[in-house]
């Protein structure tokens, strides 16, 4: 055992696919002993879902970097989000959204008797950690376990994972991972071709 190790704290990542755990992982791995964690009811349809599964099981076996997924609440996701459909990304669904996640992330990170739980939904440049930071605080403190709070986006993190991306040829989705933000990518997408 590396003398190291002994100090580093326990960290549970809350994590959606292999490009996001690049950089968050490469940035703390000197810090922290990093576990991540994939839960995601929110992915759709399945085929996306196990696409996104097989890159990080991939990913963190060629890495060292121990996975655990937990089973889908596919359905409370959709309960939880009900009358949120119309919501723009980054609105009142992704908050549930995150909430829901970062409550699964916290439970099983101590039920792990880790340090602390995080997650790298703030590497994307859609997601604010302004908004995500107090959904993770408010958890962490009733939950009684850290959040940490990384804005990953920052020092250039969302273009080096491209480039961990494109290096290591993993799958990039273009969507965030509901069917709702699959058709405002489409949209998007079609928007900009016409």
């Amino acid at each position: 055992m590396n003398p190291s190790d002994a100090v580093r704290k326990r960290l549970l990542l809350h994590t959606c696919c292999g490009p996001c755990l690049t950089h968050p992982f490469q940035y703390l791995k000197s810090r922290f002993e990093v576990f991540s964690f994939f839960y995601n009811p929110n992915i759709q349809p399945g085929t996306e879902r196990g696409k996104r599964l097989s890159e990080m099981r991939n990913l963190s076996a060629e890495w060292g970097v121990p996975l655990i997924a937990c089973d889908e609440d596919s359905e409370e996701w959709i309960r939880s989000t009900r009358g949120l459909e119309d919501e723009p990304e980054g609105g009142g669904r992704c908050q549930v959204c995150y909430r829901m996640r970062l409550e699964k992330t916290a439970r099983e990170a101590l039920s792990l008797g880790m340090d602390c739980f995080s997650t790298t939904l703030t590497l994307s440049p859609h997601k604010r950690a302004d908004v995500i930071f107090p959904i993770g605080r408010e958890i962490g403190s009733r939950l009684g376990i850290a959040f940490l709070e990384e804005d990953f986006k920052k020092r250039d993190g969302f273009r080096a994972s491209l480039a961990w991306s494109r290096d290591l040829g993993l799958y990039r989705q273009n969507y965030c991972g509901c069917l709702f933000s699959l058709r405002e990518a489409e949209r998007r997408i079609k928007k900009n071709h016409s």
